[in-house]
């Protein structure tokens, strides 16, 4: 299981990349190995977990913060967006 391929098969996960100019490609979500590989997650139907979603867009790096919600059995990833940064790469 993909976190990225969970979220980007959502509406609401692709209507916030391209509002932020942000290609599937150029998404990380940090820390998702550790995520996965939880001992707890096996033992839950969902999940729920706040992180970090990094994307690189032609207006910089944005990183993306709030909470993940996981249903294992349903395969459906849904992120809820607390806040962003952005990061310029522009030099002034």
């Amino acid at each position: 299981m993909n976190i990225k391929e969970l979220l980007l098969n959502g509406q609401s996960f692709l209507a916030l990349l391209k509002e932020f100019s942000i290609e599937a490609n150029d998404v990380i979500i940090q820390d998702e190995n550790v995520l996965l590989n939880d001992q707890n997650l096996a033992q839950q139907e969902t999940l729920k977990e706040t992180i970090c979603i990094e994307g690189k867009g032609k207006n910089g790096i944005f990183n993306f913060f709030g909470v993940l919600h996981i249903n294992i059995l349903s395969k459906l990833a849904i992120f809820e967006m607390q806040g962003f940064e952005q990061i310029d790469l522009r030099n002034n």
